[in-house]
């Protein structure tokens, strides 16, 4: 367990770390010690699905306690209907959400995000650098858009990833 508090450690830990994203991805991330919404970015390549969830969840499940957000490092260019649907199964719309890139988020045009959480490893091998102190986690999930199956079998993947993705994120956003 991280005791809270621990946001400021963290920030300096991964400042002057060479992003190991395994040592990372084991801790948790706490914003107790912040008085304004922390930006998360999730990225994976397409930014169709896990990303796309992963956007929708944070947004939802943490009730604005950070700015959600979702690129891809070869963006689609829409968000995968499946994903949409299994999100409005559970009651959270991301049917507005949109695939952008990660470029989007570069300066000087784009804001960088606070901590960058890699969903897929392609995207966490192409994450370009960024200036500043942003923070890098890397959460691998299976890709549902590339389940074999028929429509069926393609919705029970698109739920399980969704829901390997929310108790992900409880497990690290939440206080104990």
């Amino acid at each position: 367990m991280i005791p809270r508090g621990w946001l400021q450690a963290y920030w300096a830990e991964t400042v002057n770390s060479t992003n190991n994203d395994s040592e990372l991805s084991n801790k948790r991330y706490d914003d107790s010690m912040t008085s304004t919404p922390r930006r998360v970015l999730f990225l994976c390549t397409g930014n169709s699905c896990r990303s796309q969830m992963a956007e929708g969840l944070l947004r939802h499940d943490l009730n604005g306690r950070f700015e959600s957000l979702s690129a891809g490092s070869a963006p689609a260019g829409y968000v995968h209907p499946k994903a949409v649907e299994v999100m409005h199964e559970i009651g959270i719309d991301i049917g507005e959400q949109y695939s952008q890139s990660i470029e989007e988020f570069l300066p000087p045009a784009g804001t960088p995000p606070d901590l960058i959480i890699s969903v897929c490893d392609a995207a966490a091998e192409n994450c370009p650098n960024f200036p500043g102190q942003v923070a890098r986690l890397h959460w691998p999930f299976d890709d549902p858009a590339h389940c074999p199956g028929d429509a069926q079998e393609q919705l029970e993947m698109f739920r399980r990833v969704r829901d390997e993705i929310r108790n992900k994120l409880r497990e690290h956003f939440t206080s104990d």
